[in-house]
């Protein structure tokens, strides 16, 4: 019991065990709870440091323009190849020639098929001026047939008026005839009375009767002279009709074989319209034998090799990627990020190959990166479920973009949003909150206005 009552220091004073003194630290003073506070204080003004909200992308490089884009350069036509002028690496210009082809299908073998084409078409061309040349003799003919119509027509005319004329003369003649006739008739009835009263000789009852032989025969003479006349008049009039009738028939003929003519000549003007098609289809053929480059740009991806083997119509020859692009980086964002990413937002980028010191909460800090501008959000998502965000370089960014990035390289991509304290950013995450809702400036001004 007197031993428990003892003390740590008097046993220590007592054997002069410096280790015990050691260990226990009696008689020191410790700092510690200096530390603590020091600790506690820095956490505190750690917590209240401002700290940068961002979402994160990964992405790769492209471009806006699709002729700035590498171009799959195809063969428009099967063909064999006789020649190559390029190999992967080249840098080529709009126009040189990239590979010579030959012809592999049937119909176009014939070394000469663009001379015997145009034969053809200047064949098929004379047709058509010969049938050109009818047709425009068919149509003198109707005109000469129309006019001679026109001249006969009045000729008849001219004879029927003058045989009414006839007719008009004849029927007076008769009745002249007629009523001498009847004078007559009249003078040998009465003479008969004064013969049988033997007032006259039966020489002059003869003379009467002679004179009135002779009124008769002339009346008779006239009614058949008058008749003639008619009969030639009717005549005319039939005729008249038959002519024009009869030149109706003629015209009729010529016109027929004028159309036909003009159907021939349409028809010619057809097939030369389509020989000129082929004649033509046959000299871009040729043309495509020889496979250019669209545009500048280096060769890559050459698919076929060799001399004499055989493409296949639309078959891929090589790539083709242009030198002078205007880069855009294509991002793709979680659908819980996209209402936060805005047009106009600025984003910042650490591409693959250039390095950088990245602190995502303090972009000031950061080294290495690069600045870029949201131009738009697209509406769809693709097969990931992720969103895709085009970010092309902010003009103005004092840093431009490096000259030698590549369609292809990744990027990743840190969108800015708002400024937080550190311990609100440590909740929100903690908590499993969406960063705060961030409006660019622009936009902020524009709704102002």
């Amino acid at each position: 019991m007197k031993f428990l009552d003892t003390k740590l220091e008097d046993i220590i004073g007592q054997d002069g065990n410096s280790a015990i003194a050691s260990i226990y630290m009696i008689g020191k003073k410790s700092s510690i709870k200096y530390w603590m506070l020091g600790l506690f204080l820095f956490t505190i003004v750690f917590m209240l440091l401002p700290w940068t909200q961002n979402i994160r992308g990964r992405g790769t490089v492209t471009t806006l323009f699709q002729d700035q884009r590498p171009q799959e350069l195809n063969s428009v036509i099967p063909g064999r190849i006789v020649s190559w002028r390029v190999k992967e690496g080249d840098l080529v210009k709009k126009g040189d020639t990239i590979l010579t082809l030959s012809e592999v299908k049937a119909d176009y073998l014939d070394p000469n098929i663009l001379q015997r084409t145009e034969e053809q078409i200047v064949a098929k061309q004379s047709k058509a001026t010969n049938y050109s040349s009818k047709a425009g003799a068919a149509g003198n003919q109707i005109l000469a047939l129309e006019q001679s119509v026109k001249f006969k027509l009045s000729q008849t005319r001219n004879k029927i008026r003058q045989q009414e004329l006839k007719v008009e003369s004849e029927r007076a003649d008769f009745s002249a005839a007629k009523t001498n006739s009847k004078i007559a008739s009249q003078q040998y009835t009465r003479n008969q009375e004064l013969y049988k009263q033997g007032l006259i000789s039966l020489t002059d009852l003869e003379t009467k009767q002679n004179k009135m032989q002779e009124a008769l025969a002339k009346q008779t003479s006239a009614r058949i002279k008058l008749e003639n006349a008619q009969q030639e008049l009717m005549l005319l009039k039939i005729d008249i009709n038959s002519i024009q009738q009869d030149y109706n028939e003629k015209i009729a003929k010529i016109q027929s074989d004028r159309y036909q003519s003009l159907s021939e000549i349409a028809n010619t003007q057809g097939e030369i319209a389509k020989l000129k098609n082929q004649y033509s289809t046959y000299d871009a053929r040729q043309k495509l034998y020889i496979v250019t480059a669209p545009q500048e740009g280096q060769i890559t991806d050459a698919r076929v090799a060799g001399i004499g083997e055989i493409i296949k119509e639309g078959e891929h020859i090589v790539t083709i990627v242009p030198e002078k692009i205007q880069y855009t980086v294509e991002l793709f964002i979680k659908p819980l990020d996209v209402p936060l990413v805005q047009r106009g937002q600025k984003v910042t980028f650490l591409f693959d190959g250039f390095p950088a010191i990245v602190f995502s909460g303090w972009p000031g800090a950061s080294y290495g990166t690069f600045t870029g501008k949201v131009l738009t959000v697209e509406n769809n998502t693709n097969r990931k479920g992720y969103y895709r965000v085009l970010v092309i370089e902010d003009p103005e960014s004092h840093k431009p973009w490096p000259t030698q990035l590549r369609i292809g390289a990744g990027a990743k991509g840190i969108a800015l949003l708002k400024n937080v304290p550190i311990w609100y950013e440590l909740w929100r995450n903690i908590n499993g909150f969406p960063p705060d809702y961030y409006k660019p400036q622009n936009d902020i001004q524009d709704e102002k206005k």
